[in-house]
């Protein structure tokens, strides 16, 4: 019979590479998770790993199962969840790191329904553009855009197919026009977000398979992504943002969509937290919330 702790150890030592990066997450002496591992490879009749003195890596078999390992403990976790009573159990204090703009415009009513339905739990929210570090920065789980390449914190998926879109207020289109061509942007005011020191003046578009990239100038910039849709809404110029940033704009009126025939840079949002044991009930919820309100949002309903 297979143990929970095994495939808990398999999962993460896989996400790792490391047995001992899964025994020190774990709290547990290396030759445990060695041992796990061992007794998951007999009880399956396959070889999970191959190692050697430098590397550990999967096997084919290994990374056929590894779906399959975590989509159990997705399941237990899940009905784990379903036997709770949440009212009774969700308490404590939780605290979380989200971008400025998706935080205040599209999240924050999310936050205060939590908080109105779980008293006992608290919410301390820390509203920045800045990329939180879950292992240093006082975090329990924080909200990121963009692709997850750091295999050692649990990422969990909330909106994936969500990209930058481009946008400018219907004065602005009334005075401007729409655009038509990527290259037209070297002639309108774009409004540039500034990340640790760095400005993005380099926008990537895709069409029928072709990447457009373009460099734009404008004279208005911001290290505060907030500040970039306001400046936009108003009328200032055109924003390269993510649909989340702006979809409740978009269908209010107060923003319009433009060069729809191309496709923006992929910037999908993920939920991050350093291990899965502070994976509870409350943040389970949070997530829950939170993915339902980015799907109610779905790139894919842009056209209707």
């Amino acid at each position: 019979m297979l143990r929970l702790e095994d495939l808990v150890l398999f999962v993460r030592a896989a996400a790792l590479s490391s047995f001992s990066n899964a025994a020190r997450e774990a709290g547990i002496q290396p030759a445990q998770v060695s041992a796990a591992i061992k007794r998951l490879e007999s009880s399956l009749a396959i070889r999970l790993f191959a190692r050697s003195t430098r590397s550990l890596r999967l096997t084919p078999e290994g990374e056929a199962w590894l779906p399959y390992a975590r989509q159990m403990l997705d399941a237990l976790q899940a009905g784990m969840q379903k036997i709770q009573k949440p009212e009774e159990t969700i308490s404590g204090t939780l605290q979380i790191a989200v971008p400025s703009d998706l935080g205040r415009n599209l999240l924050l009513p999310v936050f205060q329904a939590l908080g109105e339905r779980y008293p006992a739990l608290r919410l301390r929210i820390f509203f920045s553009d800045q990329v939180a570090d879950v292992f240093k920065d006082p975090v329990d789980i924080a909200f990121r855009y963009g692709t997850p390449e750091d295999a050692s914190y649990i990422s969990l998926p909330i909106a994936p197919d969500n990209r930058r879109v481009l946008v400018a207020s219907p004065g602005w289109v009334a005075r401007h026009g729409d655009l038509t061509h990527p290259d037209d942007l070297t002639r309108v005011n774009a409004l540039t977000f500034v990340l640790r020191g760095r400005l993005h003046d380099h926008w990537t578009f895709f069409r029928d398979g072709e990447a457009y990239s373009v460099s734009v100038s404008g004279n208005m910039m911001s290290d505060d992504a907030e500040v970039i849709r306001r400046m936009t809404v108003s009328g200032v110029g055109v924003a390269y943002k993510s649909w989340l940033d702006v979809a409740e704009d978009v269908r209010a009126g107060r923003l319009q969509l433009l060069m729809r025939e191309y496709d923006g840079e992929s910037v999908p949002l993920n939920m991050i937290c350093p291990h899965r044991k502070q994976l509870s009930a409350g943040v389970r919820l949070l997530f829950d919330a939170v993915k339902a309100c980015c799907d109610g949002l779905s790139i894919q309903h842009i056209a209707t």
